[in-house]
């Protein structure tokens, strides 16, 4: 039994399912399931009682949670007695990124920090990718995502993903390609639905960097699960990173773009960032974190 186990049982308790509670920790439903059993197997009796939609707390479940929020509650004030005696309770780091990466990358790694470091206040602003490389350059933030970062930034690594054709589910487009992908030419002579995302590398800027012109741009959005719910209403095909298709695909067709275009997030400081002591923390502990979770 260890830490991630004990904050696991508590969020369960907390959330009512186990779902939002993996959710919450960071970790997938069977990987909780796996771990609330383990746990139980250790204690030798059932924490949770399990019902179709929800769990209940068995009675000495609440003794067991009780117990833990207090250890949880412990460790939060040696954490925090810890950052004040290095002279970082109280600061704040500005953090800017651009808004796709705010509901997908970060919440598990700005929680997992905020765990750790509780006396550290982290201040997330939203902007496009060219914001926030402005913001980086003045110094009005400490650090920034910025996509697909030059090795002399010195960046962490936060992730990536591919970028992928949608197209509506009777397209006739979609019923000629294979499962290894889509040629860009093929979709530069469709109709178009461009969703930029708040950033300058969205699919135009691929097309031209690929030597191609949209021929037929029929709407342009900023939000990209308003071109996946357009391109389902059949108004035209789009491209959009992997990590920002809807949970619902009912109606769509999604295929890899053939051959493969990624983009990267990476995290850098400014120069202001580099000299804040705080910020240095928070940076290797992201780095540490994001490692963790690739391997």
């Amino acid at each position: 039994m260890n830490l991630a186990h004990w904050r696991l049982l508590v969020a369960v308790a907390d959330e009512g399912t186990i779902s939002r509670a993996a959710e919450r920790v960071g970790i997938s439903q069977s990987g909780a399931s796996q771990a609330l059993a383990q746990l139980e197997f250790s204690l030798g009796f059932a924490v949770f009682v399990r019902e179709r939609r929800q769990v209940d707390v068995t009675a000495l479940g609440h003794q067991v949670i009780e117990h833990a929020r207090t250890m949880l509650g412990g460790l939060q004030a040696i954490r925090a007695l810890a950052d004040d005696s290095q002279g970082l309770s109280g600061a704040r780091i500005r953090l800017a990124t651009f808004p796709s990466i705010v509901s997908t990358v970060l919440p598990a790694l700005l929680r997992d920090f905020q765990r750790r470091h509780p006396g550290i206040e982290v201040v997330v602003v939203e902007g496009t990718d060219e914001e926030v490389e402005q913001w980086l350059d003045s110094g009005a933030v400490d650090v920034g995502v910025v996509m697909n970062p030059a090795p002399a930034r010195s960046p962490v690594a936060l992730g990536s993903d591919a970028w992928v054709a949608v197209l509506a589910q009777t397209h006739p487009l979609g019923r000629r390609a294979t499962e290894r992908g889509i040629a860009l030419d093929e979709l530069a002579a469709e109709p178009f639905i461009l969703a930029t995302g708040g950033c300058t590398v969205n699919g135009q800027r691929l097309m031209e960097d690929a030597g191609l012109h949209l021929a037929d741009v029929r709407i342009t959005v900023r939000d990209w699960a308003s071109a996946c719910v357009l391109v389902r209403e059949g108004l035209g095909v789009s491209l959009v990173p992997e990590s920002t298709l809807p949970t619902d695909r009912q109606g769509l067709r999604v295929l890899p773009v053939a051959p493969g275009i990624r983009r990267v997030f990476g995290l850098v400081c400014s120069e202001v960032g580099r000299a804040s002591r705080a910020t240095q923390v928070f940076v290797q502990a992201l780095a540490t974190a994001a490692a963790g979770r690739a391997s």
